[in-house]
């Protein structure tokens, strides 16, 4: 599964993919005491919400859509890594409705432990999923560092009417998911070297394909909001999706998907760190039905890297929705739960 076997990608870092996010309670403590801004009238969706990206009104038919993303390998094959990386930054613009238009590349590579050659795979595929969406990699930075660092900066274009925030949820919504759960286990999976041959391609498949419904979701009034999941997992990107509404969600386990083999891996205890900080963060926001198992619990708090769209929609959207995800070959998707009225909690049910 790696281009070089006498090298692994992945042991030049700590962590790998979204599962490198600083933990969502840590960074709630470190942006604490940041300072306000004064924000212009212009910034339609800025940090109070914890949202997907920024957007910036231009004019009456066009806003901007701002973002980045960037991590460490999460895959030992160069080429794979960079076409991962690039998946996931520009699906940040896509959870916001939008359209991207052009990215930039942010490279920080060991130039001194890694071969050229494979520095320059990890852009090549970052490349090829840019061409896939349809925009030019324009510009970028690089820098020599310790650890393989690589990701974009993605700008989009949107209707100023259209933007789809995380915010928005109305009790009685339906929360449909638009992939499954599981990269974060096989990933933990793939660097004990227990990930087969069949589990590498639906990770592979999974994490380096766009997003793209996103942009026909911005047209639907019935969708109140939009994310994805990504680093804090799905409890966590559901969580803030709750916040922003004051509502809670109640999630039907057995509806949720998951990649195949990821409940095995899981019960065999291929689980990354990332979980348990995600879990030590948020779970007191999160009630457990008595049967939910230490695994379930490890997969709904699992990172994921370039992971599915979460849509919170009206109960009538919901076939609209589907139809949408099913179009774009995204046939996972599935109803896994809905808003209900009350304090910002989730409450798991089989």
């Amino acid at each position: 599964m790696t281009t070089d076997t006498t090298l692994r990608l992945t042991s030049f870092s700590h962590g790998g993919g979204c599962g490198c996010k600083i933990a969502p309670g840590v960074l709630a403590e470190i942006l604490k005491k940041s300072s306000g801004f004064p924000v212009p009238p212009a910034l339609m969706v800025g940090i109070e919400t914890a949202d997907d990206a920024a957007v910036y009104k231009l004019n009456d038919e066009q806003a901007l859509i701002a973002t980045t993303d960037f991590f460490m390998p999460i895959v030992d094959d160069p080429y794979d890594f960079g076409r991962i990386a690039a998946t996931n930054a520009i699906s940040d613009v896509y959870a916001m409705g939008g359209t991207p238009i052009m990215a930039l590349a942010l490279v920080g590579m060991p130039v001194n432990q890694l071969p050229l050659d494979v520095i320059g795979k990890i852009i090549q595929g970052g490349e090829a999923i840019c061409a896939e969406a349809g925009i030019p990699i324009a510009g970028g930075h690089t820098i020599d560092s310790v650890e393989p660092i690589y990701g974009l900066v993605v700008m989009g274009l949107i209707h100023p009417s259209k933007v789809k925030r995380n915010a928005g949820a109305r009790a009685g919504d339906q929360l449909i998911l638009g992939k499954p759960l599981g990269v974060g286990i096989l990933s933990a999976a793939l660097k004990k070297q227990k990930l087969d041959a069949a589990g590498y391609a639906s990770m592979i498949d999974n994490t380096t394909k766009l997003n793209r419904p996103g942009q026909q979701l911005s047209h639907l009034p019935g969708v109140h909001a939009l994310t994805d999941v990504t680093g804090f997992g799905l409890l966590g990107h559901l969580l803030e999706i709750c916040r922003g509404a004051q509502a809670g969600a109640q999630l039907s386990m057995q509806n949720i998907p998951l990649l195949p083999q990821v409940a095995q891996l899981a019960a065999a205890g291929n689980v990354t760190g990332a979980s348990a900080r995600n879990w030590a963060a948020y779970g007191h926001e999160v009630r457990l039905a008595a049967d939910i198992s230490p695994v379930q619990q490890a997969l709904l708090s699992d990172p994921q890297t370039s992971g599915g769209l979460l849509v919170s929609c009206a109960a009538e959207a919901v076939d609209e929705v589907l139809a949408i995800f099913r179009a774009g070959d995204f046939f996972d998707a599935a109803v896994i739960g809905d808003i209900v009225a009350g304090d910002p909690v989730v409450q798991v049910n089989p």
